[in-house]
């Protein structure tokens, strides 16, 4: 009996330690609809250790390449006003993975709308 007790307190132990390296590994990213600044990781970002254009968002100041949707599925990157010229807000669902954002929405505003920036 009591290495019975022994077992489902380790047990219990281990299923605790792992949820919370899970939660420290992935937050909550945006509200439903949130506006984010999204670019180029290389040209626009600047991000180190990224090589060549891929999309990134700026959340709280920090910046995240983006799983779920392409750079060039937002038209030519490097046409003047595309996302390697020029920053361009986004409206996003998703969650934050680590240093990933994985977007279930990514939805570019209009050329021309303000960028927000916090």
């Amino acid at each position: 009996m009591r290495a019975v007790l022994i077992v489902a307190v380790a047990t219990l132990l281990a299923v605790g330690c792992n949820t919370a390296q899970r939660r420290e590994n992935s937050r909550a990213a945006p509200a439903s609809g949130q506006t984010v600044v999204a670019g180029c990781a290389t040209c626009i970002f600047e991000m180190e250790g990224v090589s060549g254009c891929v999309l990134a968002v700026e959340i709280d100041s920090k910046h995240y390449l983006v799983n779920g949707s392409d750079i060039d599925d937002h038209g030519d990157a490097h046409e003047p006003r595309g996302l390697c010229n020029s920053a361009r807000d986004a409206l996003v669902e998703g969650t934050i993975e680590g240093d990933r954002f994985v977007a279930d929405r990514f939805e570019l505003k209009p050329h021309g709308a303000a960028l927000q920036r916090p």
